[in-house]
This record gives C-alpha cells, sequence and structure tokens, in this order.
C-alpha cells in the first residue's frame, strides 16, 4: 500500500520481475564457457580440493551438465540465507573460506554464481552437504520463476535428501537440464582449454584438480585439465616483481630448445624509469598536476611470468622435434593459454572469454612499432595480486575487464613496461647482429677476380674438370653470405631512411601546430595580460616557453628532414650547442634533479648546428634515462672535450653515474634497433652515429669517469 510522507510524495515500493534472473545471466554473465567457470570458482571457493565437470544424458531429462566438488557443502542456515539471496554481500563480508587451521581467499564476491546456471539451464537439481550436517535436495526451476508475477511468489524447493548421500563428508552436486546451448565438441575443446588457464602456476595455493568428462558414453572416466610439457619450457623467459614503490626487479632467461647457449641475465627499473618509458601516461588523470614519477604508484606490488615463444616455421618445428609433439597443435596449445593473465589470491579474474585475451593491447602495440614485438598468440603471461594489496584492482561486474581508474591505468602500463623488457631481451637472443663493414669491403666480396684466376690456372696445370668443383662451390658460399650481409646492411640503411621520413613528418606537423598554438597564446597575452590570477599566468607562460621549445626542437631534426640539405656549409660553437640543448630538456633535468657541468670556451667546430644538436641531445636523453636508475647518490652528467688528430679534430665526451653499459652491450649499442629501454625503438644512438661518421668521425662508448657511461665523438674543428 503506498504512504505519503511529509511533504506529500507518495512512496512507491520497488518491485523485481522474476524474469531479472534470466536477464542478469545472459548480460553479467558473457558466455556459457565462462558461466561454468564461475560455478567452478563457488567449488574453489567451497574449499574443495577436486571439481568433477561431466557431460552427461538422461534417458527423460535429455543432455544435462553435473559439476561435483568434495568442498564444504552448505548446511540448510546457508541455502536459506546465503544461496537463496543473488548478489549477497557474504563472500565480500567474508573473504576467506576456512577449513580447520587452513585458509583461501574466495574468488567470488558478487553473489552471483547462481545466475550462471540460469544462464545454462531451465532447472537445476542440487545435492549439497557440511560436515557434520544432513545432504539436502534443492530444485529449481528457471522458467516457471520467469513466468511469475512477483518474486514473492518464486521459490527454491529445499527438503532433506531421503536417498544415499554421494558425499563422503561433505560436497555440493550440481545438475543442469534443459541446457540452452547444444555442448558440441567444439565447445567443450573451449571449456577445456579456459579451465586449464584456471588456477594460477604462483606458488602453493593448496591443491585443487579439476577433472573433466566429455564422454557421454557409460564408463568412460574424466581426465585431469593439464596443460602440454612445452608450456612449462618456454624458449624466452621473464619472472619477476613489482613492488609498492613501482620498482620492476625481473630475471630474464633464454632457453635454447635445441641448439644455442641459454643466457640468463637480472633486470630492474625504478618506478621512475618505468614511468618515464611509458608511452600513454595521459591516462593518469591530472599528470600534469601531481609529480607521479617521484611520488610512486597507487596500484601496489605485484608477481608476474610471462613466456614466451617463436611460432614460425623454424620455432614449431623445435618444439616437435624436442617435446615430441605435434607440430600442428604447437600455436592451437599457445592459442588456448595465450595473452596475460591476472590471478587474485591464486584464481583466474582475467581475462575470462577469447574476447578479452588482448586486455593490455599488446596485439595493436605490434603493429604500430617499428622493430619486433610479441604478440598475444606469442606468449603466456600470469600476473599474480593479492586483494589486499592491491585493493583498487577490481573486475567489472561481467568479469571481462578491470574497473577504469588510476591505479589499473599504472597497473597495465607496469605489465607493459615489462613486455618490453622481454622483447628487449628476446630481440637480442634471436638475431645475433653485427655491426655492418664498410661498403667498399662489402662489395668488393662480389668480385669474381680471385675465382677467375683459381681457374686460369687450374686449366693451365691440365688438371681435370672436376678439380674446378671445389673452388666454385666457395665461391658459392661467399656469394651466400655477401648477399646475406647486404640485405642486412639495406636494413640498417632503410631504418635510417625510415627515421629521415620520420623527421620530415614531425617538422611539418611540429611547426604547423606550434604557429596556430602560437597565435593563440599572442592573443590570450594581448587582450588579457596583465593576469591576476597567478596560475593563470603561469600557465600562458608555460605554454609560451613550451611552443619556443618545440619550434628548437623542429629546427634541431630539420636536418634530417631535408633532402637538399647540404653538408659542410655552417659552422658550430661547440660549448653553444651543449648548453641549447640542455636548456631544450631543462624540464626533464630539473625533475631527475641532474647536476650538469660544461665546459667553458667557444671551440668552432665545421658541423652544421642542427646535426651537432641531434648527437648532442640523443646522447643526453639516453643519459638521463638511465640516471632515473640512480637512487641512492647524486646524479651527475658532465661533458669533457679533448683534442683529437693532433688538434684537427675536437672529441666530445659525455659521462654520467648512471648503471653504465656493459661489455656485451657495447658491442651493439650503436646498431640499429637495439635498445634496452622498454618501448624504445632503438634508433637513436645509430642516427647519432651516423651523423658523426659523415663527418669522418667515429662514436664510441666505454665505462664512465663519473661511474657510469661515457660516450664519445669526434668532429673537425673549423678552420682559419
Amino acid at each position: 500500500m503506498a504512504t505519503e510522507d511529509r511533504k506529500g510524495f507518495e512512496k512507491i515500493g520497488f518491485k523485481m520481475h522474476p524474469r531479472v534472473f534470466a536477464a542478469l545471466g545472459a548480460d553479467l554473465v558473457t558466455n556459457d564457457v565462462v558461466a561454468v567457470i564461475e560455478l567452478v570458482k563457488n567449488s574453489y571457493d567451497a574449499f574443495a580440493t577436486n571439481v568433477w565437470i561431466r557431460f552427461q544424458t538422461d534417458p527423460e531429462e535429455g543432455e544435462y551438465i553435473e559439476i561435483e566438488d568434495d568442498g564444504q557443502g552448505m548446511s540448510k542456515e546457508i541455502i536459506e540465507n546465503v544461496w537463496c539471496v543473488v548478489a549477497t554481500p557474504y563472500r565480500e563480508e567474508n573473504p576467506y573460506a576456512m577449513c580447520g587451521r587452513r585458509q583461501r581467499r574466495v574468488a567470488g564476491e558478487k553473489g552471483l554464481g547462481r545466475l550462471s546456471v540460469a544462464r545454462l539451464g531451465d532447472r537445476l537439481h542440487m545435492l549439497t552437504q557440511a560436515p557434520g550436517e544432513p545432504c539436502w535436495e534443492v530444485e529449481v526451476n528457471w522458467s516457471d520463476v520467469a513466468v511469475g508475477n512477483d518474486l514473492s511468489s518464486c521459490f527454491a524447493s529445499c527438503r532433506r535428501n531421503s536417498g544415499r548421500s554421494p558425499f563422503k563428508t561433505s560436497g555440493t552436486r550440481l545438475r543442469i537440464f534443459g541446457l540452452k546451448v547444444k555442448w558440441d565438441e567444439g565447445k567443450i575443446s573451449d571449456l577445456e582449454d579456459n579451465l586449464a588457464r584456471l588456477i594460477s602456476p604462483f606458488g602453493a595455493f593448496g591443491a585443487f584438480d579439476i577433472f573433466l568428462l566429455r564422454e557421454k558414453s557409460s564408463g568412460a572416466e574424466p581426465v585431469r585439465i593439464q596443460s602440454p610439457e612445452f608450456l612449462n619450457k618456454p624458449k624466452y623467459l621473464i619472472t619477476g616483481k613489482s613492488d609498492s614503490s613501482g620498482e620492476i626487479t625481473a630475471t630474464y632467461k633464454f632457453a635454447p630448445i635445441l641448439d644455442g647457449k641459454a643466457r640468463t641475465k637480472h633486470v630492474s627499473l625504478l618506478w621512475e624509469q618505468a614511468y618515464d618509458s611509458m608511452s600513454e601516461r595521459w591516462r593518469f588523470q591530472g599528470i600534469e598536476k601531481f609529480p607521479f614519477a617521484k611520488e610512486g604508484p597507487q596500484c601496489g606490488g605485484f608477481s608476474f611470468e610471462i613466456r614466451a615463444w617463436d611460432i614460425d616455421t623454424d620455432g614449431t618445428k623445435e618444439i616437435q622435434e624436442r617435446f615430441d609433439f605435434q607440430k600442428s597443435k604447437v600455436r592451437k596449445a599457445i592459442r588456448a593459454h595465450k595473452g596475460i593473465s591476472v590471478y587474485r589470491d591464486g584464481i583466474l579474474i582475467l581475462p575470462k572469454s577469447e574476447t578479452a585475451r588482448d586486455w593490455l593491447g599488446l596485439d595493436l602495440r605490434r603493429v604500430s612499432k617499428v622493430g619486433e614485438r610479441l604478440s598475444t598468440s606469442e606468449i603466456v603471461g600470469y600476473v599474480t595480486i593479492s586483494a589486499a594489496e592491491n585493493p583498487a584492482i577490481q573486475d567489472t561486474s561481467d568479469r571481462e575487464r578491470l574497473v577504469g581508474n588510476r591505479a589499473v591505468a599504472e597497473f597495465e602500463e607496469l605489465l607493459i613496461t615489462v613486455v618490453q623488457l622481454l622483447e628487449n631481451e628476446r630481440d637480442g637472443d634471436r638475431i645475433k647482429k653485427q655491426r655492418p663493414e664498410p661498403l667498399p669491403e662489402l662489395f668488393a666480396r662480389l668480385s669474381a677476380d680471385d675465382i677467375v684466376s683459381e681457374i686460369e690456372d687450374i686449366v693451365e696445370s691440365d688438371a681435370p674438370a672436376g678439380d674446378v668443383l671445389p673452388a666454385v662451390r666457395k665461391f658459392n658460399e661467399e656469394l651466400k653470405t655477401a648477399a646475406k650481409d647486404i640485405q642486412h646492411r639495406f636494413t640498417f640503411y632503410s631504418q635510417l631512411a625510415t627515421v629521415g621520413t620520420i623527421a620530415q613528418i614531425l617538422v611539418h606537423e611540429i611547426r604547423n601546430r606550434t604557429t596556430s598554438l602560437g597565435h593563440l597564446v599572442r592573443i590570450v597575452q594581448d587582450k588579457f595580460a596583465p593576469f591576476e590570477d597567478l596560475e593563470v599566468a603561469e600557465a600562458v607562460q608555460w605554454a609560451d616557453e613550451a611552443i619556443h621549445s618545440l619550434e628548437s626542437l623542429a629546427d634541431t631534426f630539420a636536418p634530417l628532414a631535408s633532402r637538399s640539405f647540404r653538408r659542410r656549409v655552417r659552422d658550430s660553437v661547440l660549448e653553444e650547442r651543449i648548453r641549447t640543448c640542455l636548456n631544450l630538456l631543462q624540464g626533464e633535468i630539473k625533475k631527475k634533479d641532474v647536476e650538469c657541468s660544461v665546459p667553458k670556451g667557444a671551440t668552432r667546430v665545421a658541423i652544421d648546428p642542427g646535426e651537432l644538436d641531434a648527437v648532442i641531445l640523443n646522447l643526453v636523453t639516453n643519459s638521463l634515462y638511465w640516471l632515473g636508475n640512480v637512487q641512492d647518490k647524486q646524479r651527475r652528467l658532465q661533458f669533457q672535450l679533448e683534442k683529437a688528430d693532433h688538434g684537427a679534430r675536437v672529441r666530445v665526451w659525455v659521462h654520467d653515474n648512471g648503471p653504465g653499459v656493459t661489455e656485451e652491450d657495447a658491442q651493439k649499442v650503436f646498431e640499429p634497433g637495439f635498445t634496452r629501454k622498454p618501448g624504445g625503438i632503438g634508433m637513436g644512438l645509430t642516427v647519432a652515429s651516423e651523423l658523426v661518421r659523415e663527418y669522418d668521425g667515429r662514436m664510441r662508448v666505454t665505462s664512465g669517469r663519473l661511474g657510469g657511461a661515457s660516450f664519445g665523438f669526434d668532429v673537425p674543428v673549423k678552420k682559419g
């Protein structure tokens, strides 16, 4: 009966139509495979050690799904006050299941498990028994519930089981009749693949085995869900953790499947470095207002393990030979587990369906990158979080994504950084690159002069024709080697050509944007200055300075973008160019609190200012990034000049006190595509090296005088 309040408003009570069960089951549970997985998770929450999924046929009822476990079961009180309450807060209020002294963090907190049953079939028959309690029989006909007029007239039928209990001490058995979809072989295989991903491989979360009976014939035995052997022995592997401060510590392992030398490398990255390498920091709300790099992430710590394989023809053949595994099924096995899965307290939360496998967007990244990136089809990743340490990382009600907030954005970006670390190391192990030799020496190897002379000697000595064959074979091998080297060299220069094209686009776009932005800033200054609001005045000043910085940056890279650029026309004052470049990067220098030292003087060199700036900027930005790894001492960047070639040239050294460059990396650091920076293209030092070479100079790297790395290059001194 409606009532009125003191203001005269009539109070009308909310009602919920019984068909809400079917509607919510269809909308909140994405598909039938997810529905079964949610029910298996209920078994996990009930502290089961075993769960059996059986596809059966009843002479009268037809095909049905049976899910049975040996968990704690339910008492009559739990059935009435918890199970029959949709969206119950019971699991949220009781996040741990207890069994004696053991406890297990529950997987379900939303109280929507019974909606999975409503999605799968029209009728449920349940037997459940708690320890020391009688066995109870429950029946629900969802079709009858849906046609009712009011929830108050809808019931679950419950009675004490009159037959023999199927449980030794406790457990639950669900039988779902009137299935809404046909569970054919393909659908059951999809379920099997997803069940194999359900339990995290991290640590010991207690025994929990899943068995699947896919045969409908009598006498068939259930099969324990497990993965192929090769998935546990990846070719490329990175494991580690990100702590609450955002510092990533990881171990990379390369384990050749057939031939090759195994390699292990330890990698660490401070939050500040990881933050600098993130390409989508705009996702962090208020990025310009808060110094997140120093503040640290909000997402909390997590552990990770990401495995990767080569799935080209040679890669799958290796797996076939080593593990005696059918080659045609290698890609399918990886695809069944592909992508990165997130587990909270040992149970899978993401992804649940095929469409959500690439929830990090790795496949899109792979398309947009110059160089090799991993796709979801090449990796099987596991990430473990805890509800206690990561309270802000929550999955949505449809269980297909994470709730959007700053903590989740940071969590995702940190994971992408880990993938980039794996990609960098993997790239070095896949192709052992060599620095290209100078072009004259390379093309000299194509000459046939030597073999012609050798054959002439054979002919003149009246030797048999067969003696010519070894010489021809040798020359053929030399031609093949030269062709491969030329291809590599072509790749080298094509990448540089790509940089030139990118430079053209960037310079054009920067100048177009700065022209319009500069016009806007001038209008604001002319019409509203002086500004009474200090915050507005600072914002306009920052905008003006940013525009000038962009214009200077465009001028710096203009030589790379201009096809008609003529070298050795303009000269530069070395110390001035160094200070100009440091001014361009002043914001980054201040943020990282780096002490910079530039020698006094005015050394005039015969190199265009734009090209010299490109070299210096590449070296300084490289140092600034790696100085982000320095935590316990004053960060320093020092320039040093010294005479070379009897005064005809000057050598410039850029010293820092960062982590330095390993001996192995020093051999490859100037090669195109090589990088240790997550998300890096690996072309900055290559461009700098090529520019210096155009002036007959050489780029070099060594252990630094400040304890970090020292990069040096030499350029000609201006004559006269």
